[in-house]
């Protein structure tokens, strides 16, 4: 009797866990999570997902226009072996001159140009048991990212926590300016999962209704 009642309230959970789960992708799909539900008065707690070449360039750009302190403390996500993003955050840390505020974390690639999809689901895998800790330990408030195979594990484990009522963490994602036509697969994934979906080219806002059109970055 004991044992089937852990079996009903197991079964039960999920149920209630897939529920909450397609209400927010439902909220997020329809644009109802575009929107702030209220005004901030404290600093943000934000990730910042850094890719590699156009994409690390991109974001310092973004980055480059925001006032550091209403996005603190910041936390950059990187490949291990991308030094040249990690210098690169250095010196825009260094000319912004708030060095107590941020933290750099070099985590897993889950995916690189031309590995398999085949094999990108054992590494994207890893990737994310790498990251749990550290999502959990930061419980970040916002998370940027534009396009990188590094976000995908940060942001589906920021969304699988909110919706277990873990956290409440805003995805914002900015498909890259080289996406003129078509979106990238971050982008054909995020889309699911980001509250903000902004893109660069009116093109891409005449594929996705709710996306949001910035301009060039560039």
């Amino acid at each position: 009797m004991e044992d089937q009642l852990k079996y009903e309230l197991g079964i039960l959970i999920f149920v209630l866990i897939l529920a909450r789960i397609l209400y927010l992708i439902h909220k997020i799909t329809t644009g109802f999570s575009r929107e702030a539900t209220s005004k901030r008065t404290l600093p943000c707690k934000t990730i910042v997902c850094i890719g590699s070449g156009g994409h690390t360039t991109e974001m310092l750009t973004l980055l480059n226009t925001l006032t550091f302190s209403k996005y603190s403390p910041r936390y950059y996500f990187m490949a291990k072996t991308d030094t040249t993003s990690y210098a690169k955050v250095k010196t825009l840390e260094s000319v912004k001159k708030q060095n107590d505020s941020y933290k750099i974390f070099e985590i897993p690639r889950s995916r690189v140009v031309g590995q398999s999809y085949l094999t990108s689901v054992f590494t994207t895998l890893y990737s994310i048991l790498y990251c749990i800790p550290l999502i959990l330990k930061i419980k970040p408030e916002l998370i940027l990212c534009n396009g990188p195979g590094t976000c995908i594990p940060i942001c589906l484990i920021s969304f699988l926590l909110k919706a277990a009522f873990i956290l409440d963490t805003r995805i914002v994602f900015i498909e890259s300016f080289c996406r003129t036509q078509t979106f990238s697969l971050s982008g054909k994934i995020l889309m699911y999962f980001a509250d903000n979906f902004l893109v660069q080219w009116p093109s891409l806002k005449q594929r996705l209704k709710r996306a949001e059109y910035i301009g060039q970055l560039m």
